[in-house]
């Protein structure tokens, strides 16, 4: 039997660790992506080869769209020569970044970041990568439950991942007739170091979280995973253009 292979962008850490390990244990090969941190890429990149699947760790700048010709020329190589294949099954846009931000403090600077790397840089790089995505695939979108309620602070960051949220569904109407699924997974506050470890590391944040959910805790990064990697198995092959989010509860 083949195995198939995703894509996980931002994967060396936080909610892409998770689920990358999550996918290698459905027998799903990876290829995951790093900003900065290439040992802690390689680390997971392990940890998904001692599961006995086949990994592999690239850089990527998911904000700077001039660099996703060479990133997609790297992924060809890595295809080539690990797997003899050059296509991928599946995407998951998780790579991004979080930060606490008041509208009155929102430069023009600091939305154009967000810009590329929550919403212009997962639209080219999802439009480059179905080129080398096999039919009968699927996409699967990173949002926020900030989507549907209003956290202060978070003006920026939410409104990208809105706009990710529609374009998921165009993406899953487009491309529904190569049998390619589009969804989005909208996590809650999840204990990681994201955002500077905001929801793990301020104890007043993780009671507040704990009281507004209605399972009564925090969320943690294995929460999120699992939910990717049956996104990416045959359980789901009629779930498509949907929104699902994974929170536990919080603010309903």
């Amino acid at each position: 039997m083949v195995n198939k292979i995703a894509l996980v962008t931002g994967g060396s850490r936080g909610l892409g660790k998770d689920m990358a390990l999550s996918l290698a244990k459905k027998n799903i090969d990876v290829i995951l992506t790093y900003h900065s941190k290439k040992e802690e890429a390689e680390i997971v990149v392990a940890a998904i080869q001692e599961n006995g699947q086949k990994a592999v760790a690239l850089p990527l700048d998911v904000g700077n769209l001039k660099s996703f010709d060479h990133f997609i020329n790297l992924v060809s190589e890595a295809l080539h020569t690990n797997w003899n294949r050059g296509r991928i099954d599946f995407l998951i846009n998780n790579a991004g970044m979080g930060a606490h931000i008041p509208i009155a403090d929102v430069t023009e600077e600091i939305f154009d970041n967000f810009l590329n790397v929550h919403f212009k840089g997962v639209y080219f790089l999802t439009q480059k990568l179905l080129l080398k995505m096999n039919d009968g695939g699927g996409i699967i979108f990173i949002s926020s439950g900030t989507t549907r309620f209003s956290v202060p602070g978070y003006s920026v960051y939410a409104p990208m991942k809105g706009a990710i949220e529609v374009l998921s569904r165009y993406v899953a109407k487009e491309y529904g007739r190569r049998g390619i699924r589009s969804n989005v997974v909208a996590p809650g506050a999840i204990q990681t170091d994201f955002n500077n470890g905001a929801n793990r590391d301020n104890p007043e944040r993780v009671a507040l979280m704990t009281r507004l959910t209605a399972l009564g805790r925090a969320g943690n990064a294995d929460d999120i995973g699992s939910v990717v990697a049956f996104l990416c198995t045959d359980d789901a092959k009629w779930i498509n253009g949907q929104r699902i989010e994974v929170s536990g509860g919080v603010n309903i």
